[in-house]
């Protein structure tokens, strides 16, 4: 394994390069009904068989439907939101991008084959994922990536995962700030420090695991070597206060190590956590308030809760999609129920509303910073600004959100326009920018951050009074929208130098990546010598014991 230091990717800031590309321009509205392009979940799932097809999204009854039919298997009807007038109003701030300057693959088949990105695809990675294994500690009823089940190990060398990262932070016009490492479950393998190690000399800001935190929770010891390795988050599977959801969606009750997972990162310090519940219509989607009061808790150490409805794909009982399906609108709306109307429903903003903030930023510093450019239906998100005492609004009770992002819309076109003294008049703008701002405590905080400095770092006081709450539906062969996939920003990286968007990662291009790198386990044992906790990854699983 390669153990002298690494370079920084890139070595020089990154430029603008042509300004005049970064005028701030909206998506046109769409209008239901209207057709967009999918694929037959039965052709990929029966036959590994990529059959793009026409599919009609359409209002029926407030929702938001979708329809397709495949010659050989039929009608599919799904949910695509359950809210068409939230729908509409998640349109209104769907921001363009400028896309990713350096494609990996070529258009041959089209997409979705194509992944790698390929030319047609709309946005850049803002967060790039590695799975470092297949090999889990646990074997969950519900798990996307089907992990530790073929009787095979996916595993990256070490000089691949290094050879991913680098390929990551060469993407242009911005290279992703984050990282997150996942599998399987990352923390089994030996190698996790070094790659945390690896990520930060690289350049990444954020880096991250996605874990079911068992080991963590075990080991105080292996969580602060992590730490001193440079790890920033635990994005930890989180889903409920109680321990029914547990034993439905991961086979036991692990919310005990979990707790014990927090308290761990409470006392070795430095680390933050992102609380990520799977909601399952019928199995915990009454606790999703509890779990935002459970995240306002444990808030010294609680930055965000990203819910996740579930997406029907990998590890799953497909027969019972119409009973588990729950979209975006559906928990925004439980969310306001089960807080007592504190996060009301009108005050969440799809990711791509928050596009211009990154693109002005990134002209004030004069090098391209991370735009969030997702389609508009991916994910949405609010804030809640909690007082000392424990009480908690919406950010937008503080502040006057859309005239902020109005803001930086001005700021970004004063530099792509070639105002005269853009500088200068961007700075009078952001000063200006405080009569938006409603609270005198963020006043000062955001003041602060912006005017005197103009960077995201600078924000850290603020947001230790801020838990962001998020929402991230990722899709699955019954509701694919290829237009979704064209503009996804979460990627993964792979060992043959693609980059591939998230969900069609996990509906189409999982199974060929692991098949093509994958070896049988005596191979691996053979190759590897395991340690005990990687060996128990295969042939055992966690018990709670």
């Amino acid at each position: 394994m390669a153990t002298d230091e690494v370079k920084p990717i890139p070595e020089e800031p990154l430029t603008h390069g042509d300004v005049s590309r970064y005028h701030v321009e909206l998506h046109p509205e769409k209008e239901l009904p209207y057709t967009t392009q999918s694929i037959c979940p039965e052709c990929i799932l029966e036959h590994d068989e990529v059959n793009v097809i026409d599919a009609t999204l359409y209002e029926e009854d407030g929702k938001v439907m979708y329809k397709k039919t495949c010659e050989k298997h039929g009608e599919f009807i799904d949910v695509y939101w359950g809210d068409a007038d939230m729908w509409r109003k998640a349109q209104k701030r769907w921001y363009k991008t400028v896309g990713l300057d350096n494609p990996r693959t070529k258009t041959v088949k089209g997409c979705p084959e194509d992944c790698g990105q390929c030319p047609e695809h709309r946005s850049y990675t803002a967060l790039g994922l590695i799975d470092v294994t297949n090999r889990c500690n646990l074997r969950c009823p519900i798990c996307f990536a089907v992990a530790a089940e073929e009787g095979t190990v996916y595993e990256p060398s070490p000089e691949q995962v290094l050879e991913m990262m680098r390929n990551l932070r060469r993407n242009l016009p911005v290279y992703p700030p984050a990282i997150q490492f996942a599998g399987g479950e990352p923390t089994v393998s030996k190698h996790l420090p070094q790659y945390i190690k690896w990520a930060r000399q690289l350049g990444f800001n954020y880096v991250m695991i996605a874990s079911n935190a068992i080991r963590i929770g075990k080991s105080k010891v292996y969580l602060q070597e992590l730490r001193d390795a440079g790890l920033s988050t635990i994005y930890m599977q989180f889903d409920g206060v109680t321990p029914e959801p547990y034993i439905a969606a991961r086979g036991i009750n692990i919310l005990p190590v979990k707790k014990q997972a927090i308290q761990n990162v409470r006392e070795v310090g430095e680390l933050s956590l992102i609380l990520v519940p799977t909601v399952v219509r019928g199995m915990n989607d009454d606790q999703v308030g509890k779990i935002i009061e459970f995240a306002v808790e444990n808030r010294d150490v609680v930055r965000s809760v990203n819910f996740q409805p579930v997406s029907i794909t990998g590890r799953i009982d497909h027969d019972a999609r119409k009973e588990m399906r729950i979209t975006i609108p559906d928990v925004i709306k439980l969310i306001e129920e089960q807080t007592g109307g504190q996060i009301p429903a009108s005050e969440w903003y799809t990711v791509p509303s928050m596009m211009p903030l990154g693109r002005g930023l990134g002209f004030m510093q004069n090098t391209p910073q991370l735009e969030l450019c997702t389609h508009f239906a991916c994910g949405m998100s609010t804030f809640i600004y909690i007082d000392d005492d424990g009480r908690y609004r919406p950010i937008t009770d503080l502040m006057d959100i859309d005239k902020f992002i109005d803001l930086f819309v001005d700021i970004s076109n004063l530099y792509a326009d070639k105002k005269k003294g853009a500088g200068k008049r961007a700075k009078v703008k952001l000063a200006a920018g405080i009569r938006y701002v409603k609270d005198r405590g963020m006043l000062s905080q955001l003041t602060k951050a912006f005017l005197k400095t103009g960077d995201y770092l600078t924000l850290s006081n603020f947001m230790n009074h801020v838990i962001m709450i998020g929402m991230m539906h990722f899709q699955d062969p019954y509701n694919l929208d290829l237009e979704r996939v064209q503009h996804c920003d979460i990627n993964y990286a792979v060992p043959d130098g693609r980059i591939i968007p998230f969900c069609t990662m996990n509906t189409i291009h999982r199974s060929r990546v692991e098949k093509k790198f994958s070896v049988p386990v005596d191979e691996w044992r053979t190759r590897h010598s395991p340690s005990k906790i990687e060996e128990d990854s295969i042939t055992e699983f966690y018990t709670n014991e």
